[in-house]
């Protein structure tokens, strides 16, 4: 039976303290240790008594409180932290398993110079008005950067209530984003992330279930009367992201996107019903000596986790959790190297205390000697 997903704040404290046991090993710390230097103590904050937490309950502080943010993509480029994250706004859609009250229609860039900085929004980067092929839900979006052209990457639904990811370039990296007129031939799904590595090869990771629609292109063609959320087999390998090289104009796949599959300690793909382990959304990329991270959210289950392979294809082994559940239903990431320190980026529902109204946050990120990354709690109490 799929587990339910955790709404309320209770529930969420009770997961956590299930799993604390087991962060705590994952991440190399003892159980009770803190989990790194950056003071966030491995025992679960308890929520106030009027059902908000105070603000000193918290790891970090939100950026901006000017608007709604959340699914923080963070690139530097000249010195400069950019991110694009996707603009939560209130609208009228009830909440639902699918996301349909995620109804963000553009994006702003934000920007900063130095760690604890002044944070500037900057004004409307793309709106959906202005993607002839895009109808609604402009989600979680990534950008790159190749030979004096920014790439803004980002998924909306189509006019058949399918997802599909588009593309807008600039020649600023706040925009404004003039979006090409048709979407990535065989793209579909949300998430996009782009990692560019050293020899200057792009590749998109893309995807996410439920609401995602993964299930509902296992075919190669969009089924709008497929699962709602999974392929519903436990038994069976997970469902899980894609990965494909983008071409040297960086528009268009050159390849047909693969999975990225994710093995357990013994080389065996994570199953579906893993929940606490297998691919949700949220697909990033990073390196770190040499070796290639992938990470991602387990959606119903609130972790962010990760694994590490060889290449950019894979296969990765996973490795644990890196961020315990936040306040609100999940979270969405990225992990960068900024000013010689390494940092994640995430988002919760602090200012809000709303699932579709949500703040982007950033704090600093650890790893251990041997590679793996430290455990963080999102809250210090």
């Amino acid at each position: 039976m799929r587990r339910r997903r955790i709404t309320s704040m209770a529930a969420r404290g009770t997961a956590v303290a299930a799993v604390l046991m087991l962060g705590a090993l994952a991440s190399g710390c003892k159980p009770g240790e803190r989990a790194a230097d950056n003071g966030a103590g491995l025992s679960n904050a308890t929520a106030a008594k009027d059902g908000k937490r105070p603000a000193s309950d918290y790891l970090s502080q939100p950026l901006v409180s000017e608007i709604y943010t959340a699914d923080p993509s963070a690139h530097v480029w000249n010195g400069t932290l950019y991110i694009y994250p996707s603009h939560d706004i209130d609208g009228p859609t009830p909440e639902d398993d699918l996301g349909g009250h995620f109804e963000m229609r553009d994006y702003h860039v934000l920007s900063m110079t130095e760690p604890n900085g002044k944070v500037t929004v900057h004004p409307v980067a793309l709106d959906v008005k202005q993607v002839p092929w895009a109808e609604k839900q402009m989600w979680a979006p990534d950008a790159a950067y190749k030979n004096g052209t920014y790439y803004l990457y980002f998924p909306a639904k189509d006019k058949a209530g399918a997802f599909r990811i588009g593309v807008a370039t600039s020649k600023s990296p706040v925009g404004p984003f003039k979006a090409d007129p048709e979407p990535i031939k065989g793209s579909f799904s949300i998430d996009p992330a782009v990692f560019t590595d050293d020899d200057g090869k792009s590749y998109m990771y893309f995807g996410g279930i439920w609401g995602g629609q993964l299930q509902r292109n296992v075919t190669g063609s969009y089924d709008p009367n497929g699962s709602k959320t999974d392929l519903k087999a436990d038994d069976k390998p997970a469902l899980t992201a894609k990965v494909a090289r983008l071409d040297d104009g960086m528009k268009q796949f050159a390849e047909k996107p693969r999975d990225v599959m994710i093995l357990d300690e013994k080389g065996k793909p994570l199953l579906g019903g893993d929940h606490d382990r297998r691919f949700f959304e949220a697909s990033f990329m990073h390196k770190y000596k040499g070796k290639y991270y992938f990470s991602y959210s387990t959606g119903d289950t609130h972790f962010l986790n990760y694994a590490i392979g060889d290449n950019p294809y894979g296969p990765f082994t996973y490795k644990g959790h890196f961020l315990l559940p936040v306040e609100g239903w999940t979270t969405h990431h990225s992990i960068i190297e900024w000013k010689g320190r390494w940092w994640l980026f995430y988002a919760d529902s602090q200012l809000s205390g709303q699932t579709r109204l949500r703040n982007v946050k950033m704090t600093e990120l650890f790893y251990n000697p041997d590679g793996t990354i430290k455990l963080i709690n999102p809250f210090v109490k």
